[in-house]
């Protein structure tokens, strides 16, 4: 077991095999909703989807593309809103794969596109459609209240529940275990 600090400041012990997992990661990829979100999707009188998100979270998000991980989301969601939000963060347009029905091939398309190996990729997701990825990446991570068929398939399970600092925790963890997390003011502007 190795010892790590979470995003609370709150000791975590961590299997050896698994931290071997974490130091191998390269990329992050994340579904929205219920990964991202809690869940719930308001729609306004236009038809459009409208979401929250955590700033803790876009705040981890901005440390993982400022030390250099490759950032993809895998939605069924295609809400414009989405692009418009994580472009903000570092993820590009055609890493943003919207209205996905076939994760899999679309996790496959991102490892090709960034030569990354399975075992260098994180994936975050917490339903049905979820697992095939879950179980090909590197690392696949639920939040505390996904699907059950996705927390059987998850290699790490979250105390945070989706939309609230999950994300966050995912990163933060990451980039502690891979010694990387520590906020360099000059970059950071330089970056956003």
């Amino acid at each position: 077991m190795v010892k790590i600090v979470n995003s609370q400041l709150r000791e975590l012990e961590i299997p050896d095999s698994l931290y071997e997992k974490f130091l191998k990661i390269k990329a992050f990829t994340f579904d929205i909703d219920g990964v991202m979100t809690d869940g719930s999707i308001f729609v306004d009188n236009s038809g459009e989807f409208l979401r929250t998100y955590d700033a803790k979270d876009g705040f981890g998000l901005r440390m993982a593309g400022m030390h250099g991980f490759k950032l993809g989301i895998i939605t069924g969601g295609h809400s414009d809103s989405i692009v418009s939000r994580f472009s903000k963060f570092g993820f590009s347009g055609p890493d943003i794969y919207l209205n996905s029905k076939n994760k899999i091939a679309d996790f496959e398309n991102f490892m090709d596109k960034h030569g990354l190996a399975a075992e260098e990729v994180l994936y975050c997701g917490d339903d049905l459609p979820d697992v095939p990825v879950l179980k090909a990446a590197g690392l696949g991570i639920c939040p505390a209240d996904a699907m059950e068929e996705a927390l059987l398939s998850a290699d790490y399970v979250s105390v945070f529940p989706a939309g609230k600092r999950f994300v966050r925790e995912i990163i933060e963890i990451t980039l502690r275990i891979q010694n990387k997390w520590s906020l360099d003011i000059s970059a950071y502007e330089k970056c956003y």
